[in-house]
């Protein structure tokens, strides 16, 4: 059940980032090396939050360091969201203003369904091509740099996507963060120190000031092995 906060769901998807992180706050090495030090029950988390989920947004540097995507494999998650006459798979969109991936990925042969969003120049990558069933061009705000993210959402909704599982990577974050559009957090800590002052983290960007940085609640945490599994939510209303 989704907490009582200030979210109109009439508007945009109830948005959730997932990111599993190194005890000094990094999600991957200064190469942004795909990030496989995660333990198996890890894995598993992240699969029960997709599970949830009508869709999941990454970036392009997340598909290309990985060359897949996550999936839902578990028998009775998946007869679950059959229940709720979901896809067996969210759909899995791709956030990428270039467009520059490469199409012999296996993502592109995973069995899911996939949408990209990207500019008009990332689209035309991937014209006359049915590796993406559905190419947004993303909106973006007059005299303003980037996306916008609000318009997007909007649309996304439109579509039928109420719940958003946003998988990094940090730039992507950022952004939505920026926007204060994010309502729930999860962080897996993961008993590790990689370090590099370029190191990418869960939320890059050029960063928010303190006085109007987003605060959230911890409403649950959970040691399994050598792993923190820790739980955030947006509070932005009165409880």
């Amino acid at each position: 059940m989704h907490p009582q906060v200030d979210f109109d769901s009439t508007y945009r998807p109830y948005i959730t980032t997932i990111l599993a992180m190194s005890a000094d706050g990094k999600i991957s090495d200064t190469h942004r090396t795909a990030a496989r030090f995660p333990s198996p029950a890890d894995k598993c988390h992240l699969e029960q939050q997709l599970a949830k989920a009508d869709a999941t947004l990454f970036g392009a540097g997340t598909l290309r360091a990985y060359d897949t995507t996550a999936l839902v494999k578990d028998s009775q998650l998946l007869e679950k969201r059959c229940h709720n006459t979901q896809l067996p798979q969210p759909v899995h969109i791709v956030c990428s203003a270039s467009g520059a991936m490469e199409p012999t990925a296996k993502f592109f042969s995973q069995p899911v369904t996939r949408w990209l969003l990207t500019t008009a120049a990332g689209a035309s990558r991937w014209q006359d091509t049915h590796h993406f069933e559905r190419i947004w061009i993303a909106p973006t705000k007059p005299m303003a740099s980037g996306f916008d993210w609000v318009q997007i959402l909007r649309n996304f909704r439109d579509q039928g996507i109420k719940h958003l599982l946003v998988m990094g990577g940090g730039q992507l974050v950022a952004n939505l963060v920026e926007r204060d559009l994010v309502d729930e957090l999860w962080l897996t800590v993961c008993p590790l120190i990689i370090g590099g002052k370029d190191a990418p983290t869960p939320c890059d960007g050029t960063g928010v000031c303190l006085a109007n940085a987003p605060r959230f609640t911890l409403v649950s945490n959970q040691a399994i092995g050598d792993e923190v599994f820790l739980n955030y939510k947006r509070q932005r209303g009165e409880f």
